[in-house]
């Protein structure tokens, strides 16, 4: 319960390189995400190139009609992106985001999750990542997790009461 207690956003980030190894671990526990009849809808792709990084990050702001990186310089991002045959896919997706920011935090490194995927892959550079990776069918790109080792320490927010209810 800790880790997830204290599992906070984090928007900037040091100039340090993620080990594989690590990078790895976190990508595992987004594998034993759950999802809809075990349809294994998920697919991640890591992004530690710098280059391409930085490809996706233009797009991305591009989206959004920014010049800000909007993975605040994290140097790795882990994006997910899903089967749409699968009936859950849309629900798929988000669990596994969530899977791997709560390993990251074990491992002592920091994310965020950034949205937008959905038009990157409808865009041409995620044409281009999915035909340069081999990846055939219908995906749709659920998000992105920007990671790294934390340049800052928010505090937990408090959360507001009132939001359980048993019947």
């Amino acid at each position: 319960m800790d880790v997830i207690k204290e599992r906070v956003s984090i928007r900037k980030y040091k100039d340090q390189p993620v080990p594989k190894e690590l990078i790895d671990e976190i990508i595992e526990a987004g594998i034993y995400a759950p999802t809809g009849r075990n349809s294994q809808s998920t697919r991640i792709i890591a992004v530690t190139d710098r280059e391409m990084r930085d490809r996706i990050m233009k797009a991305n702001a591009d989206i959004m009609g920014s010049t800000a990186d909007p993975f605040y310089g994290a140097p790795v991002i882990l994006i997910v992106i899903a089967d749409k045959t699968a009936p859950t896919y849309i629900y798929d997706g988000p669990i596994t985001l969530g899977y791997m920011m709560l390993k990251a935090k074990e491992l002592g490194l920091g994310t965020c999750w950034i949205h937008r995927a959905k038009q990157e892959f409808e865009g041409e550079i995620g044409k281009e990542i999915l035909k340069k990776l081999g990846i055939e069918g219908e995906f749709e790109g659920i998000g992105h997790l920007a990671l790294g080792y934390p340049d800052e320490n928010p505090a937990p927010k408090e959360h507001r009461p009132g939001r359980v209810y048993y019947i």
